[in-house]
C-alpha cells in the first residue's frame, strides 16, 4: 500500500499551516489544518480504513515547558501524545484533501470535526472535547525536534464498532486481528526558535 503527502517531506520538517500553533515562546495559534495525504493500492478485502497521527516526543514532566529561563533536556523521557484517530474511512476513500477535516485551532475543541462521511473521529490527547485533528504543538523550549508519524491501517472490517469518543487505544485494541497492512509517514515540528527546522 502506496502512502503519500503533499503537505510535507518524508521525515521533513511539517509547515506551521498544519500545527495548531506557530513556532516561538509567545503563544500564537496556527491554521491547524490537517495535512493533505493520498494512498493507493490497499491490499484484496480491504473494507475499511484508520488513520492515526502520534507523537511520541513529549516529555513525561510538564515542569519546565514553556517556562522562561528553563529548558526540557532532549534526553529527557517521552512518551505517546496523539493528535489524530480517525476509523472507518471508507473503503473507496483514497485521499483527504488539506484542511478537509480540520481548519483553525479551537481552544475548546471540536466536537463534530469535517470528513470523509461515515468516518468516525475519536478524541486527541489535547482533551476529551477535542476530536479529529489537532496539530503539533511541542512546548517552545523544547531541546528536541518532535517527530508526527501518520499511521494508515487498511482493515478487513468495515466498521471498527466505535463512536466518537474514541481514543487511540480503543482504535488498536479493535483492530486487533484485523489489519491487512499499515504504512506511515512522518514529518518533524519544533517551536524552538534555536532549533533549526
Amino acid at each position: 500500500m502506496k502512502f503519500s503527502t503533499t503537505s510535507f517531506e518524508h521525515r521533513g520538517a511539517i509547515p506551521a499551516d498544519y500545527a495548531y500553533a506557530h513556532p516561538g515562546s509567545t503563544l500564537s495559534l496556527a491554521d491547524n489544518l490537517n495535512p493533505q495525504f493520498s494512498w493507493e493500492a490497499p491490499p484484496p478485502g480491504t473494507r475499511s480504513f484508520a488513520l492515526l497521527c502520534i507523537d511520541p516526543d513529549v516529555p513525561v514532566r510538564f515542569d519546565d515547558a514553556n517556562q522562561q529561563g528553563r529548558v526540557i533536556d532532549a534526553d529527557m523521557p517521552r512518551r505517546d501524545f496523539i493528535h489524530w484517530v480517525m476509523v472507518d474511512i471508507a473503503a473507496d476513500v483514497r485521499e483527504l484533501a488539506a484542511g478537509s477535516c480540520s481548519r483553525a485551532s479551537a481552544g475548546k475543541g471540536k466536537a463534530h470535526p469535517p470528513g470523509p462521511p461515515g468516518a468516525i473521529q475519536g478524541v486527541n490527547d489535547y482533551g476529551p472535547e477535542h476530536r479529529g485533528y489537532d496539530g503539533p504543538c511541542p512546548p517552545w523550549n523544547d531541546l528536541r525536534v518532535h517527530r508526527y508519524f501518520f499511521r494508515l491501517f487498511a482493515l478487513g472490517v468495515e466498521s471498527l464498532g466505535l463512536d466518537r469518543n474514541c481514543t487511540a487505544a480503543d482504535a488498536l485494541r479493535a483492530m486487533q486481528g484485523k489489519v491487512l497492512a499499515e504504512t506511515a509517514l512522518y514529518g518533524t515540528y519544533t517551536r524552538n526558535p534555536e532549533l533549526k527546522r
